[in-house]
């Protein structure tokens, strides 16, 4: 492991811990108001957004906070921002994956991976290419060489970002997270192979509302064929070691999440207005 991990959901994923995280447009308004929450990470939403290289560039930089960074002991980000992109796994798109990461990101996450070959383009588009003798060269490198922004956004040199950015836990000092949403049953008869044959999946991350809709019952996660798909994913990822990510998690159903075993919890940020709600009682308008 890295003497000084970069990647706050691979260091407590490492460390046994759970990790809590949220999605959030890419957008400065939203990446200033999580900079200084409590969440591990900030996953921002491109799949069901425009993509915009530059509002995501912008967002990043935002995400970062002046008075975090001067009490930090360590270059790691406060908020660990990954990405996730909006090519489905069949699509095998690597360009939105490459500028994400040129940009800074410590991860991607991939929508809709449902097939080992699916599985290995993922991870062959976040890691530079290498020559076949290299230990480590499955799956094969395909990300464009260019990583001065996100050196410069790490805070480290070219040189060490080589070094560390490969992906983990291919490479156990890696600090690129490499995400898999499984979202439907195909994805799901093929993930022990996707698991077995694929080094350097760190995370599986359910997507229930497209499971959800294939099963014909929108959105009704705790539905017996839902809760189903969902124990056997857990199970074929817990036999290999694999942390399992819950996209849904709120405070009615947080003890049973903990208690089914996911390990990286996402939960949906609620605004409360106290004095506006009780205002409103207070003057018959509730």
């Amino acid at each position: 492991m890295a003497a000084s991990r970069l990647n706050g959901v691979i260091g407590g994923l490492e460390a046994g811990r759970h990790v809590f995280a949220a999605f959030a447009p890419p957008e400065p308004a939203a990446a200033i108001e999580f900079s200084t929450t409590a969440y591990d990470a900030l996953v921002f939403e491109t799949e069901h957004r425009p993509w915009d290289a530059t509002a995501l560039r912008d967002s990043l930089q935002y995400l970062l906070n002046r008075r975090q960074i001067f009490e930090a002991e360590s270059l790691a980000p406060a908020r660990t921002p990954l990405v996730r992109i909006p090519v489905n796994g069949v699509e095998k798109a690597q360009w939105h994956a490459k500028q994400a990461l040129d940009l800074g990101a410590y991860g991607i996450v991939w929508p809709h991976i449902a097939s080992v070959e699916e599985a290995r383009n993922a991870v062959a588009a976040c890691r530079f290419p290498r020559l076949p003798d290299d230990p480590r060269f499955e799956p094969a490198g395909l990300r464009g060489d260019g990583p001065t922004a996100a050196a410069r956004y790490w805070g480290v040199s070219n040189a060490e970002y080589y070094a560390r950015s490969d992906v983990w836990p291919l490479d156990p000092d890696g600090e690129i997270l490499v995400v898999i949403m499984i979202e439907d049953q195909r994805g799901i008869e093929n993930l022990p192979a996707i698991l077995d044959q694929v080094p350097g999946i760190g995370l599986v991350l359910i997507g229930e509302g497209d499971m959800s809709q294939e099963l014909g019952i929108p959105r009704q996660y705790e539905h017996p064929r839902m809760r189903e798909c969902k124990r056997r994913i857990l199970e074929i990822c817990g036999e290999r070691g694999v942390a399992v990510g819950h996209p849904h998690v709120t405070a009615g159903n947080v003890e049973q999440v903990l208690a089914d075993g996911y390990r990286f919890l996402m939960s949906a940020p609620v605004r409360t207005h106290p004095a506006l709600d009780l205002g409103r009682t207070l003057t018959g308008r509730a």
